[in-house]
């Protein structure tokens, strides 16, 4: 158990680190191959902060665990607007500025529509799974498509300012591209084996452990990146990596782990309390931030009130758990 604990703060520790450089390396590198800003902010540090999620699950699907996997990507979702968004917007009120986001912020509710309709069956065969990869490929081409159409936008003028902030040289953004990425392997190998450990010794389910400790874990690159932006004033960036990383974990990261592990029998709570509780935060996500009559803006009551649904759900679980 001891060491199964260290391996889980351990790793959660290293893939904060690893996740920070991938994502940083991959911005350079991106910027030096001619890549636009806007694109670069909305594909590669958009959907990059999702690389956690989508390592882990993948070796949690690997290793013969998909309740894991799936118990990560909900786990994050409500992690994300939860908590992060709700200690971002404590932070510093997050005013939504850019068109991109609020194009998304739909898109977004549509996903996780979708998803629960695939879960609806208790189940997520390969089929499925391969079809949820198909809407994520199709949602990069639209989002590359937007980017190159969004020249101005204030996410453009935001990621500039970080690319500047972070520039490095080529040589040393492929060293850290690459070396990130391996060690975002090692560190995800290392907290699903801990995560396993602990779900087995002490008796709980391998969804509530996804749910709890790896989903907090895997998200604290997002936790990180939205509120260093947001006390720097990028709104556009705090929000948008949350928005983006939701996406890219409905479709590509339960995507590959269906994939990878069909789901035959998905555990009943999935449907009568995850993802439930999901769609509530995203639709209450949605509604605060995408401003129908004037400018999108989750202030500081907003924050409270999604930081108290987070918190409300943890001790769901907790009780879950203890019962």
């Amino acid at each position: 158990m001891t060491y199964a604990l260290l391996a889980i703060l351990g790793g959660c520790g290293l893939l904060l680190w690893s996740a920070d450089r991938f994502v940083e390396g991959a911005a350079a590198t991106a910027k030096h191959a001619g890549m636009p800003s806007l694109l670069i902010g909305m594909v590669i540090v958009g959907f990059g902060t999702s690389a956690p999620e989508m390592v882990v699950s993948a070796m949690a699907a690997l290793d013969g665990n998909p309740d894991l996997a799936l118990g990560n990507v909900l786990g994050s979702n409500i992690v994300n607007t939860g908590l992060i968004l709700g200690v971002t917007a404590l932070v510093a009120p997050i005013a939504v500025h850019s068109n991109i986001v609020r194009r998304e912020l739909p898109l977004l509710l549509f996903i996780g529509i979708a998803s629960g309709a695939l879960f609806w069956n208790d189940a997520l065969s390969r089929i499925e799974a391969i079809a949820l990869l198909t809407g994520f490929f199709a949602l990069v081409g639209w989002t590359i498509f937007t980017a190159l159409r969004g020249r101005g936008d204030a996410l453009e003028a935001d990621t500039d300012k970080e690319l500047i902030d972070h520039a490095m040289p080529l040589g040393r953004a492929i060293f850290w591209l690459a070396a990130g990425l391996v060690l975002l392997i090692t560190s995800s190998r290392i907290l699903v084996w801990g995560a396993v450990v602990i779900a087995q010794e002490i008796g709980v389910s391998d969804l509530i452990i996804g749910l709890t400790i790896v989903a907090l874990g895997t998200s604290l690159p997002e936790l990180a990146a939205s509120v260093i932006a947001a006390r720097k004033g990028e709104h556009d960036i705090a929000i948008g990596n949350v928005v983006g990383s939701n996406m890219f974990n409905l479709l590509a990261v339960v995507g590959i782990a269906g994939v990878i592990a069909p789901m035959p029998q998905l555990s009943p709570d999935v449907l009568a309390r995850d993802w439930p509780v999901m769609m509530a935060m995203t639709v209450g996500l949605f509604v605060m931030a995408y401003g129908f009559r004037a400018q999108g803006r989750i202030n500081r009551i907003e924050g409270t009130l999604l930081l108290a649904a987070y918190v409300t759900y943890s001790l769901w679980l907790v009780a879950t758990v203890v019962a």
